[in-house]
């Protein structure tokens, strides 16, 4: 028998602490900063304080760019945060154009293109995910990333007021939005189909 005396072993474990803050690190905290600053910049919004408003809009879009920095530069992405981030972006963006439709700083057809766009996104990746039984990587596209901006741009000019000193500047901008966000929609449509028909599903076949 050996005479070396054999050591228990020694099981790793991760304090609670650590896992918590492996949660709620700088990045997520920064993201559910924006989600709790939604219903701020609606609150402002109904009391007519567009620039406040405004202010409270510009710090939420400052989080959102340092959360994605901050977990890119120190590696402290986490599943959470993937999901959060967007989830946070959206609900703002939709909050925005909501609550400026009800004070009539923004056109309801704008609202209904966008909402649209969304419902068919949602809606298509839900598809694909029952048919193909498999996740669907969702990468955004370019028409995606300028929907965004021009949205951004709406919201940002609505809550600015250029409606009333730059009328054609503010009615351009409108009908661009619209174009893009139409345009970004049919192309993740597409992009849709072309991976439900590349998956080819049983039911097809």
């Amino acid at each position: 028998m050996n005479s070396a005396s054999v050591k228990p072993a020694v099981q790793a474990h991760r304090p609670q602490g650590l896992v918590f803050w492996h949660l709620l690190n700088i990045p997520n905290v920064l993201t559910l900063s924006r989600l709790f600053l939604a219903p701020v910049f609606l609150a402002l919004l109904s009391q007519h304080r567009f620039r406040y408003a405004l202010y409270v809009f510009c710090a939420a879009g400052l989080t959102d760019a340092l959360d994605g920095t901050i977990a890119r530069w120190f590696d402290l992405r986490t599943e959470i945060g993937a999901l959060l981030d967007p989830f946070a972006d959206k609900l703002l963006l939709l909050s925005a154009f909501v609550g400026l439709t009800v004070e009539n700083a923004i056109p309801g057809w704008l609202l209904g293109v966008v909402i649209t766009r969304d419902i068919v996104i949602v809606f298509g990746y839900l598809l694909l995910l029952f048919y193909t039984d498999e996740r669907v990587p969702i990468h955004p596209s370019y028409l995606g990333k300028a929907a965004t901006c021009f949205q951004l741009a709406s919201v940002i000019g609505a809550l600015a007021g250029i409606s009333q000193n730059w009328a054609e500047l503010w009615r351009l901008l409108l009908y661009a939005t619209v174009a893009i966000t139409a345009l970004s929609g049919m192309h993740y449509a597409y992009k849709g189909l072309a991976w439900l028909s590349s998956s080819e599903p049983q039911m097809f076949e």
